[in-house]
């Protein structure tokens, strides 16, 4: 009879747990995250597929790609997470990928880089190296 009880008030709290979880869904970022030296670590493993852009303000081949990333940011949001790194404010992480020029834009899969490209890309390419990771 205590086995029973104990049950159901374990099977009532997953049920609660089920029922808030539902009731405030993970937020869905139409916009590229903001990274830096002190969050990047955090986001990468918070994201099963995070694509980067490292740039920066003066960079004109950045300033093309720019626009790029916010609109794949939009319509990919809830699938890939976009983000961007500017180089002259945070040198730490993108000395430890080995981020020489910019624009780069590297892919982390489950938290492994797995793509990276180097330059302005049109999007169809920037899109090609990230949509093979989608839904794995």
């Amino acid at each position: 009879m205590f086995e029973d009880k104990e049950l159901e008030q374990i099977k009532q709290r997953k049920i609660q747990a089920m029922l808030d979880q539902a009731d405030h869904p993970k937020q869905i970022n139409t916009h590229p995250l903001i990274l830096t030296d002190a969050n990047f670590e955090n986001t990468k493993k918070a994201n099963q597929l995070l694509v980067a852009d490292f740039w920066a303000p003066w960079c004109g081949p950045c300033r093309m790609v720019g626009p790029v990333i916010e609109q794949l940011a939009a319509e990919y949001a809830g699938k890939v997470t976009f983000a961007k790194m500017n180089v002259d404010e945070n040198q730490s992480i993108p000395s430890s990928f080995a981020v020489m020029s910019i624009p780069t834009i590297l892919v982390f899969h489950n938290g492994r880089e797995v793509q990276r490209i180097v330059g302005a890309y049109p999007k169809t390419q920037i899109e090609a190296i990230f949509k093979r990771y989608i839904g794995l």
